[in-house]
């Protein structure tokens, strides 16, 4: 079985929260690579949660929050 990788492919992507980041360092290995990023513009983030929880957390439009993000994969795109 033959893989071929095509550099420039218009790949879709379903993630809804983007964020704009510049790569900083790789590190690689012969099957991983460590590549860590600085995000260099603003970011707006945006969550569903249930009714119940925003009661209980006393939500309020301007409140400061600290937003933890839980996810499977980072993915980099580069267009």
């Amino acid at each position: 079985m033959t893989l071929r990788i095509v550099a420039h492919v218009n790949m879709k992507y379903g993630a809804r929260n983007k964020i704009i980041a510049k790569v900083t360092s790789i590190k690689s290995d012969p099957v991983m690579s460590l590549v860590k990023f600085d995000v260099t513009t603003p970011a707006q983030m945006a969550s569903v949660i249930t009714t119940e929880s925003v009661k209980e957390l006393q939500l309020k439009v301007g409140d400061t929050v600290q937003l933890i993000v839980k996810a499977v994969h980072v993915l980099p795109v580069k267009e």
